[in-house]
C-alpha cells in the first residue's frame, strides 16, 4: 500500500511581508525625532503646549471618597454633603479619587484630605492636591467629565 501525502509543501516567500524602504522610513522617522526632543531638552525651549490657566475666578476645597463599584461622595471641609453620587453617576468622580488614593500612597501622605477644585477665567476646570502637589485640568477628560466637577463648584 502507497502512502500519498496530502500536505501542502511549504513555499519559500520570494517577497518580503514588509517593504525594506518602509522600514527604513520608520527608522528614520523614530531618529528625526529623537534629535528634535534632544535639541529641544539640551537649549531649555519653553514648553508650548501647556494649555492657558488666566486668573482663578472660583475655588473650592473639598473631601473626595469612592469606590471601585463608581459610587462617590463628595462633602464639605465642615462634614456638609455636597454630593453623594451612584455609580452611575459617579464614575469618573470616583475615578478622579482612585488618583488621588494612588498619589498619596506614592508620596507616603495621609489617604484622608482635602483636595482643591479651581476654575479659571478661561473656563477651564482642575483638581489640585496640596499634600502631593497633583493637579489635573480636567478639560482634557472631555465636557461631560469636567461639568461633573464644575457642578460641585456650583453646589
Amino acid at each position: 500500500m502507497a502512502r500519498t501525502d496530502t500536505a501542502p509543501a511549504f513555499k519559500a516567500h520570494d517577497k518580503e511581508l514588509v517593504p525594506r524602504m518602509l522600514v527604513r522610513a520608520m527608522f528614520g522617522l523614530v531618529a528625526t525625532v529623537l534629535v528634535l526632543v534632544t535639541i529641544a531638552r539640551v537649549t531649555d525651549q519653553p514648553v508650548i503646549s501647556v494649555p492657558p490657566k488666566g486668573e482663578i475666578s472660583a475655588s473650592r476645597d473639598i473631601n473626595l471618597s469612592g469606590d471601585m463599584a463608581g459610587s462617590a461622595r463628595v462633602t464639605a471641609l465642615d462634614g456638609t454633603v455636597i454630593a453623594d453620587l451612584t455609580p452611575q453617576e459617579g464614575g469618573f468622580i470616583s475615578g478622579v479619587y482612585r488618583v488621588l488614593v494612588r498619589e498619596r500612597t506614592k508620596h507616603r501622605v495621609a489617604l484622608e484630605g482635602p483636595v482643591t477644585l479651581i476654575r479659571y477665567e478661561t473656563g477651564r476646570i482642575s483638581i489640585h492636591d496640596p499634600s502631593t502637589g497633583w493637579s489635573a485640568d480636567l478639560m482634557g477628560f472631555g465636557a461631560d467629565n469636567a461639568r461633573a466637577f464644575a457642578r460641585l463648584l456650583a453646589e
